[in-house]
């Protein structure tokens, strides 16, 4: 048997995203920018697909911009928020743990001349809200902050913040990195004050190289890509269609049945967290005087003292349970992480941290099957410990 609990890095597409991605690479292969009928035909997916996630968001089709994934959303509204709106002021807003898609471009425009503030947040991992109120200045023009924390599975009241900035000041741009939020949350930005929403479509179970940046109507960012024109000129290049077939597809099966899908992932969380808390020298991070269900259904941050978390994470997957530490993004380039250090985890405890992330495909015997894993490697590996 194997555990898959690291759906936080990626999941395993849907059959039907399969089955869509290779009907448009087998048969409907055409470029949609070309105008006979295989062109239209490619160029219908691309419509469709739109359609598709504007009613997931109760927004517009002309207000979805296709990109190659989570990095590119959020680059593209940063970048292209900052650049159009610079008039209106060259200081942006944003957390300290945000991910690295959002804090290297706002380091890069930095470099620029913009002006940043980095929010600190408590223990969970919560930013406050009369800080962040106090750091709007006459010259803020754009505040990020993520739905989802990628590491500890804090959630933040995204409605409560959108309100806030809005009433303090309209102009300014409200965007949110919800790749670790969508599919697992209704989100309406119109409804909670978000200008830019970037999502990716490998973490809903369709396929990678794909994700979309919903832009609210009039709001105006500049492009990072110039071409072709395609996509009335905010994202030249040749759409993939095969990459957007599937991700319709993803967004189709994500929301069907939605509640009964975060209820269940919840009852999954609830018992991994019971159990894993019976071993020894154990901490979950980022719910301390919270319930499970105020945070994010997916995402379990453990330390677990005494055992460095890559050698821990190697001996599970010797075993066929495969985790992460902290964000797969920097998991190949072992690192602290900025979140947990943000939310104040003990020293010792920073390298000894894993991350569990579940999907709708998650079952109660692959949890089983990791505690149980946990439970025989941990007493062996603290002997070793270099503490």
């Amino acid at each position: 048997m194997i555990a898959y609990l690291d759906n936080g890095a990626t999941t395993q597409p849907f059959p039907s995203v399969r089955e869509a991605v290779m009907r448009t690479m087998e048969g409907d292969f055409g470029n949609p920018s070309s105008m006979h009928t295989m062109g239209v035909e490619a160029e219908k997916y691309i419509r469709e697909a739109k359609e598709r996630i504007a009613k997931s968001l109760k927004a517009e089709p002309k207000e979805i911009v296709f990109t190659s994934g989570g990095t590119e959303s959020n680059n593209m509204a940063l970048l292209g928020g900052a650049f159009a709106n610079q008039r209106a002021g060259k200081h942006i807003i944003t957390t300290a743990i945000e991910h690295s898609s959002v804090h290297n471009p706002l380091f890069f425009l930095e470099e620029q001349g913009f002006c940043v503030t980095y929010l600190p947040v408590n223990e969970n991992g919560h930013v406050g809200l009369s800080r962040l109120l106090d750091a709007i200045r006459e010259d803020t023009a754009l505040v990020s902050i993520m739905y989802v924390n990628n590491e500890i599975g804090a959630v933040m009241d995204i409605e409560a913040i959108g309100k806030a900035i809005k009433e303090k000041k309209p102009d300014v741009l409200f965007h949110v990195d919800g790749i670790q939020a969508y599919g697992k949350y209704r989100i309406y930005p119109k409804r909670l004050g978000i200008d830019l929403l970037s999502v990716s479509g490998h973490k809903i179970h369709g396929p990678k190289g794909v994700g979309f940046l919903y832009i609210r109507d009039k709001v105006k960012i500049k492009p990072i890509l110039y071409g072709g024109g395609q996509q009335k000129g905010m994202r030249s290049g040749t759409e993939n269609v095969p990459g957007i077939a599937g991700l319709s597809q993803a967004v189709k099966e994500i929301y069907e049945n939605h509640e009964e899908k975060v209820k269940r992932l919840y009852e999954l969380k609830t018992y991994f967290i019971e159990e894993v808390r019976k071993l020894p020298n154990v901490t979950v991070n980022g719910m301390q005087g919270l319930s499970v269900e105020q945070t994010a259904p997916h995402i379990i941050s453990v330390s677990f003292a005494g055992v460095r978390s890559e050698v821990l994470l190697h001996a599970l997957a010797d075993k066929g349970v495969y985790v992460s530490a902290g964000s797969a993004c920097s998991s190949n380039h072992p690192q602290i992480s900025g979140t947990l250090k943000g939310i104040g985890v003990k020293k010792e405890l920073l390298d000894s941290t894993l991350r569990f992330s579940m999907s709708v495909l998650t079952t109660k015997e692959e949890l089983a099957f990791a505690l149980e894993a946990l439970g025989e490697l941990l007493s062996g590996l603290r002997k070793y410990t270099r503490y």
